[in-house]
């Protein structure tokens, strides 16, 4: 099953990295969490591993919309975006929040997911 929406980005890493900040943003979602996996995997295990970020976006509306409908959707939030370097090329994912809801069953935040989702893929599609 597809659970990511990937777009390759003709901007370098950092550069990147900045613009799906700044587009997600335009969509109404803050960086809740940022996860430098290169530099993690460097100091805890000695790893060298190319550049891997991953942000947590939330948009507040929604998430508060959905913890109404359900406590535990928490366990889904908030929603991730991977910006990573892979053979010389930049790339930039997000999951597909119809994906990860669809476990939840549940007609309403089916709904969320959906509009949620259009707003990642706008975001990626402006990189």
């Amino acid at each position: 099953m597809k659970y990511g929406y990937k777009k390759q980005s003709n901007l370098p890493f950092k550069e990147s990295l900045e613009k799906i900040k700044k587009t997600l943003k335009s969509e109404g979602f803050g960086i809740i969490t940022e996860i430098d996996v290169k530099k993690t995997l460097k100091e805890k295990l000695g790893i060298e591993y190319e550049n891997y970020i991953i942000l947590g976006a939330c948009n507040p509306n929604s998430a508060h919309e959905a913890l109404q409908i359900e406590k535990e959707v928490g366990l889904l939030l908030p929603c991730n975006v991977v910006v990573y370097k892979e053979d010389g090329n930049v790339y930039v994912s997000a999951i597909l929040p119809t994906v990860a809801m669809s476990v939840i069953e549940n007609d309403k935040l089916a709904e969320i997911a959906r509009m949620i989702e259009l707003k990642l893929k706008r975001a990626i599609d402006k990189i």
